[in-house]
């Protein structure tokens, strides 16, 4: 496993996906914390959602950026229609896309075309560095996640996470 793959899904600078969202039922995933804009469960659909843009992105599709910030996060309609086991799903077939992804060393150097807001010019970079890009945009989101689970007294999880 490459470095890159382990900042993806396992433990390497912080606890892995699967145990920061391990143990979390309905309530407490859309549970609104004072303070916070955003329950765990947009967090993760946020995350998500990136996600699919960038293997778009890497495999030649020029999704286009949102014109909002807020269209990267659920609507009242997606979280009706997805519950949190089927968004778990959905962000873990995405995730293990993206750490096969880091594995294709042929494709990693390829330059892609990722867009950028609205009035900004499209960037390209290399396949390696969107999926660095995706990779500290978990991070962040995740570290999110495990804050949101402090303030619940739900952290950490059985499988362990860093309480320090």
């Amino acid at each position: 496993m490459n470095e890159l793959e382990r900042a993806l899904i396992s433990n390497s600078a912080a606890a892995p996906p699967a145990h920061i969202l391990e143990d979390l039922g309905q309530e407490l995933v859309h549970l609104k914390t004072p303070g916070a804009p955003r329950t765990i469960y947009e967090e993760l659909w946020h995350i998500a959602f990136w996600q699919q843009v960038t293997l778009e992105w890497i495999e030649g599709i020029e999704t286009p950026y949102p014109e909002h910030a807020a269209e990267g996060f659920p609507t009242m309609r997606d979280i009706a229609n997805e519950n949190w086991d089927q968004l778990r799903n959905r962000f873990f077939t995405s995730l293990i896309k993206a750490a096969e992804a880091t594995r294709d060393t042929a494709k990693l150097q390829n330059i892609i075309h990722c867009p950028s807001a609205p009035s900004s010019p499209v960037r390209t970079m290399t396949v390696r560095e969107q999926l660095e890009s995706l990779t500290a945009h978990n991070a962040y989101h995740f570290g999110r996640i495990v804050l949101l689970r402090q303030l619940h007294h739900a952290w950490p999880p059985a499988s362990g996470g860093d309480s320090w």
